[in-house]
């Protein structure tokens, strides 16, 4: 096998191979170094490649799993692997050293998937884009002077360009789902609860952050959910589990749903003339294919919601660059920090206890304004992002900008994603249709609470009516 034949196969294609005995999981390994060997260096996407395993991958693999010996990637934060380095992207957490494996990751290598590396990811994960000081900025495989999306760049670009058919994530104000429309990638955010942060976390960034994968088929994205959301011991609470596997939903009636859509953004952000289009578009579809279909959006307070969730973000900010200053013996300081991380740090260090359960209270009203909204429909159809993806160089943390004007750029890219980290909401981006530049212009369905099973539903029929799996991006492990 070749990269070229390599790349056609989805994650539980390349699974099959192995269970038939047409290929070894070690040389799906060494197909995936070659991949990063002659894409990465044009993309930045992997940051480090487990090479020392490689001779052993036959001998480890766990045989009958849904991924038995497909090549997978951690990102460089969130799930970490016991003995591997998780910097976050940040001079400040350089060389950090993990001590446990995050459950999250047990689940991964209990599905099969055989752990290679680590994919970039901006300073502390904080931005739309993949941009760092420390690992440099990660190039989108579609355009290689536009970002591949944030916070979870590294993975998309991987994924995108072929290196591998699934690779890892996490989502606190859209970090999977704005890779994945920026990449052309199915890039799901589960409902809050769905996939365990334990055992060193409860909730990530007090419930806004979740864990997944980013993938190039529907497929993909239901085995791994089957994979890895079981509750895992001393979870803070146990969320409803699905009364079938995520994979029956593949090709399942829908029947007539009511979908809401939207081509304008509740903050008033402007939206791409045709990023819009492409939301008028498939919601005409959505009526053909039988269901009811009306224009209408969440409204929300933006002032209190805003400042709630620059309390929440900050908060955590200033408790997780603290640990990691007194762990590395380093100071939170211009030397270890990006410009405006520094300032979204000192913003953020006299907020107190009341400020954030204030906060707190603030997110449970806005949640329950949005649940009401899902009282009248089942899908809510928007942009996932609503603009294409920036030059690099304009977004990114390292520049001398203030925290106002950063957020200002950054909630182009924003404003239709975050909404469901704060309600807890699970949501997916399909790369439902491209721009005139050859771009992939990436849709998000939100569904209510625990439907992920609709979400699934609702993809695998898009996939179907609009098959994405053989568009590539002119930068490929395929192409010369």
């Amino acid at each position: 096998m070749d990269l070229t034949e390599y790349a056609r196969f989805d994650g539980l294609g390349l699974a099959e191979l192995v269970r038939k005995k047409e290929i070894s999981p070690q040389a799906l390994s060494e197909l995936m170094v070659q991949g990063v060997e002659k894409i990465n260096p044009g993309i930045n996407a992997v940051i480090e490649v487990y090479r020392d395993r490689i001779r052993e991958v036959n001998k480890r693999f766990i045989p009958g799993r849904p991924f038995s010996g497909v090549p997978f990637l951690l990102k460089d934060a969130s799930a970490t692997e016991a003995g591997q380095r998780q910097e976050t992207g940040s001079r400040l957490k350089q060389g950090y050293v993990a001590e446990t494996d995050a459950f999250l990751t047990t689940r991964f290598r209990e599905a099969g998937a055989v752990l290679l590396g680590r994919t970039t990811c901006p300073e502390m994960a904080l931005a739309a884009t993949t941009e760092s000081i420390l690992t440099g900025a990660t190039r989108n495989p579609w355009d290689l002077e536009r970002m591949a999306g944030g916070s979870s760049g590294g993975a998309a670009a991987a994924v995108a360009a072929g290196i591998l058919p699934v690779a890892h994530g996490s989502d606190g104000g859209g970090s999977i789902r704005i890779p994945a429309a920026c990449c052309g990638l199915v890039g799901l955010k589960p409902s809050r609860g769905r996939v365990t942060s334990g055992p060193d976390a409860d909730e990530g960034i007090f419930g806004l952050a979740l864990q997944f994968v980013l993938s190039r088929t529907v497929r993909d994205t239901a085995a791994m959910l089957d994979a890895v959301t079981q509750p895992a011991p001393g979870d803070p609470y146990v969320i409803r589990q699905p009364r079938r596997p995520f994979m029956q939903e593949l090709r399942g009636p829908t029947g007539k749903l009511r979908i809401a859509y939207t081509a304008k953004s509740w903050t008033g952000n402007p939206v791409d003339a045709e990023i819009a289009q492409s939301v008028r578009t498939i919601a005409g579809m959505c009526a053909e294919m039988g269901h009811h279909v009306e224009e209408a959006m969440p409204v929300i307070e933006l002032e209190p919601y805003y400042h709630a969730l620059s309390v929440m973000w900050g908060s955590y900010l200033v408790a997780t660059c603290n640990l990691y200053a007194e762990l590395m013996g380093r100071a939170v300081d211009a030397r270890y920090l990006e410009p405006v991380t520094l300032e979204i740090y000192h913003s953020a260090t006299d907020y107190t206890a009341t400020d954030v359960l204030t906060a707190k209270a603030e997110l449970n009203r806005t949640s329950r304004r949005v649940g009401q909204f899902f009282q009248n429909c089942d899908l809510l159809l928007t942009p996932t992002i609503a603009q294409p993806p920036a030059p690099l160089g304009t977004i990114h943390q390292n520049q001398q900008i203030s925290r106002a004007d950063w957020y200002v750029g950054t909630s182009h890219y924003n404003c239709f994603t975050n909404l469901f980290n704060a309600t807890g909401l699970p949501a997916i981006s399909l790369p439902l249709c491209q721009s005139s530049a050859g771009l992939p212009i990436g849709l998000q369905f939100v569904a209510g609470f625990g439907e992920e099973a609709l979400l699934i539903r609702m993809a695998s029929a898009f996939e179907q009516a609009i098959p994405w799996i053989d568009r590539r991006p002119p930068v490929h492990v395929s192409n010369p």
